[in-house]
């Protein structure tokens, strides 16, 4: 194949359903109408549920969150596929089927969100005495958390696995949505590892919610069946009736579409079969839970009774107004409907007419390098906007004889590191005196460190070994992905643990109850989350960019500000959402840690005594060396790439908080803490004890 054609491509063409001009309209009404019924059927749910307080349960809060997941999963593919019929085009951009195709397979919360369900019903038929206090509210709100955050890690997945293939130049998928599994078809290059990931969450995704179900159902039908009544078992078996249907129906068209697949080779009636549980399915859920549900049913009528009422009193109040008033409010609405809509036309123009690009008016930035000049010129020579293969990362330095000196230096450096971080983590596992959450996010501080690392420093040691600069298109975006990741997390933990000391000191009697082991799992948790999301949305954001090839990185790896700059495309956007996160993920952790220690502060000055004011310093010193060494070197690669040009020096100043920090940590918390330096006393004891018992 001839290797221009295994270029990343800009756009994809959808198929659709059919091609067939006269079927355009039926399928435009059929999805239209399917699709508003979707919406409005879910919508009703959530309003139901959180306006009637009798439905503040459980059940119905995850009910609720079932409906919010079908709408997002609805509205995910059917708008674009209107949009397309409508507009007469079947393009979608690379990155908008990236896009799609990881909302899409947020399917599996779904999965996750059923399962949790039947666990509810097991434990409300068979521990009915201790049910509130089981599915107490933490409870419930920690399930739906930990199915969304699976099911995002699960998308992320698959997207990164992605962005490694190939694709010909104006690929057409036939399907009306960007489906994961026909583009691994699809793909030009190698989907052998894409194959197997693609089985393996399958298994484990797919399987195990599925397990989970069929155990739940198995001790509730032998729960029923010990009831005595014949009334009895139909009462607890009415309660179970609606999810059961539900994933009957949901499994059902799962695998009727997976049998069709493997039956037919007609992607054309692979797309058709899998209209079932892309789209019929999420409209029916609303009618089965309110048809075949009394509470759901009550409460529907006392919003709908509330809603006309509040309606004709508002229409007897304009009416009483006189008609001038009225036909001023059929004037207002009248222009509502067409602002709407003119909004509608605008913003889906064709996509060909919004993306026609051209080197004369084109938003070119400073040349870096002269690597945009380059770019420009490229332009100039083939009209569009490609995308590239692979970048070359120039490291620290370009002269020969240093490259042993470096390689020698971040070998150690890497391996002290990761060394040490796992010495504080083991240390903190192996002595229940550490077990505490001071220690706790401690550990949880080193293991990020060392992913932290582990992100840049193997990388740049085997290019320095292979003496080879490039990387990857998709292993560059990975980097930056995880680079992300772990940076803000950093960030965020270290804000927690300042958290962690102002309660520990200011709040030394109530400790233990606020700092639980609930809590610190939550913020831990919730620190993961949104480094996640800050991450996925950074990286969606570069794969919108355009590159030229031969790109020069002048940065030992890809850094999201260097990727930036050095793109051919318009970056104000880019900019624009760097600058935001950069605010609320930087500015806002550091605003956290300066009021604890503002009331830390105040605290120790309200001791009397000197030691007892040494003494609760002490338990913080550690921490604040950590966040000072942080954010002193975070500001100095900052202030130091604002004020020289040279993006050499600042890669040479990114070490520090890349490599140097990290590295530092374990060495700050074992040299000024009597715990941590007892703990690994201990470990390296036991551990030369049982090494000469063997």
């Amino acid at each position: 194949m001839v290797r221009g054609n295994k270029t990343p491509t800009s756009e994809f063409h959808l198929l659709g359903l059919s091609e067939e001009p006269e079927l355009q309209p039926v399928l435009f009404g059929l999805f239209l109408f399917m699709y508003l019924i979707t919406v409005l059927g879910n919508l009703l749910i959530i309003l139901t549920v959180s306006s009637d307080s009798h439905l503040h349960t459980p059940m119905y809060f995850f009910l609720s969150n079932l409906s919010f997941v079908d709408i997002c999963f609805t509205s995910t593919t059917i708008p674009k596929m209107l949009v397309n019929i409508q507009t007469e085009s079947k393009v979608i951009t690379y990155a908008g089927c990236i896009t799609q195709m990881f909302f899409v397979l947020f399917a599996a919360w779904d999965h996750f969100l059923l399962t949790v369900m039947a666990y509810d019903r097991y434990v409300a038929i068979c521990h009915p005495l201790h049910y509130t206090v089981i599915m107490n509210s933490w409870l419930c709100g920690l399930l739906v958390l930990v199915s969304w955050i699976i099911s995002a890690l699960n998308s992320l997945l698959h997207c990164l696995m992605l962005l490694r293939l190939s694709f010909r130049v104006d690929l057409e998928i036939p399907h009306f949505f960007c489906e994961v599994k026909q583009m691994i078809q699809l793909a030009c290059s190698d989907n052998f590892l894409n194959d197997m990931v693609m089985y393996l969450a399958t298994v484990l995704l797919g399987v195990g919610p599925l397990a989970g179900i069929l155990y739940s159902y198995s001790k509730i039908v032998s729960s029923i069946r010990a009831i005595p009544s014949a009334q009895g078992k139909y009462k607890a078996f009415s309660t179970c009736a609606s999810h059961l249907l539900v994933v009957s129906l949901f499994y059902g068209t799962v695998l009727g579409v997976n049998f069709s697949s493997a039956g037919t080779h007609s992607s054309q009636s692979i797309a058709v079969t899998s209209v079932m549980y892309t789209v019929v399915t999420p409209m029916l859920n609303p009618f089965i839970y309110s048809l075949r549900n009394k509470d759901i049913k009550g409460a529907l009528k006392r919003v709908l009774g509330m809603a006309v009422s509040d309606f004709g009193e508002n229409v007897n109040s304009v009416l009483e107004k006189g008609t001038g008033s009225l036909a001023q409010e059929v004037m207002l609405h009248s222009f509502l409907l067409s602002c709407v809509g003119e909004s509608f036309s605008l913003h889906h123009q064709p996509y060909r007419e919004q993306s026609s690009l051209t080197h004369g008016n084109l938003p070119l930035r400073k040349p870096i390098q002269g690597s945009l000049r380059a770019c420009h010129l490229h332009l100039m020579d083939s009209g569009n906007l490609t995308r590239v293969s692979e970048f070359l990362l120039l490291g620290l330095s370009e002269e020969r004889e240093l490259q042993p000196l470096l390689f020698g230096l971040f070998l150690s450096t890497y391996l002290i590191t990761v060394l040490g971080n796992l010495l504080i983590i083991l240390a903190v596992r192996s002595n229940l005196h550490l077990h505490t959450p001071m220690y706790f996010f401690l550990s949880n501080l080193s293991l990020v460190d060392i992913c932290f690392t582990s992100t840049t420093v193997p990388k740049m040691l085997l290019n320095i070994q292979t003496q080879s600069k490039a990387i990857t298109y998709a292993g560059c975006i990975t980097q930056t992905c995880f680079s992300l990741l772990f940076g803000v997390l950093d960030d965020i933990l270290l804000t927690v643990m300042a958290y962690d000391r102002f309660v520990a000191i200011c709040h030394p009697l109530h400790y233990m109850v606020i700092m639980n082991p609930r809590l610190c799992g939550l913020l831990v948790l919730v620190s993961w989350i949104i480094s996640a999301l800050n991450s996925l949305l950074q990286c969606l954001m570069v794969l919108r960019l355009s590159f030229c090839p031969g790109l020069e990185i002048p940065h030992f790896f890809c850094e999201l500000n260097q990727m930036t700059q050095l793109a051919c495309s318009d970056t104000f956007l880019n900019n624009v959402v760097i600058y935001f996160v950069t605010v609320l993920l930087g500015g806002g952790p550091l605003a956290g840690i300066l009021y604890s220690y503002s009331k830390i502060v105040s605290s120790i000055w309200a001791i009397p005594s000197a030691q007892g004011k040494y003494k609760a310093f002490s338990t913080c010193a550690s921490h604040l060396s950590v966040v000072s060494l942080f954010y002193c070197t975070s500001l100095g690669v900052y202030l130091s790439s604002a004020v020289t040009h040279n993006s050499q020096s600042s890669a040479i100043a990114s070490v520090m908080y890349t490599v140097v920090t990290p590295m530092l940590n374990p060495f700050i918390y074992s040299l000024r803490n009597k715990d941590i330096k007892r703990a690994l006393k201990r470990f390296f004891v036991v551990a030369g004890t049982q090494g000469t018992v063997t």
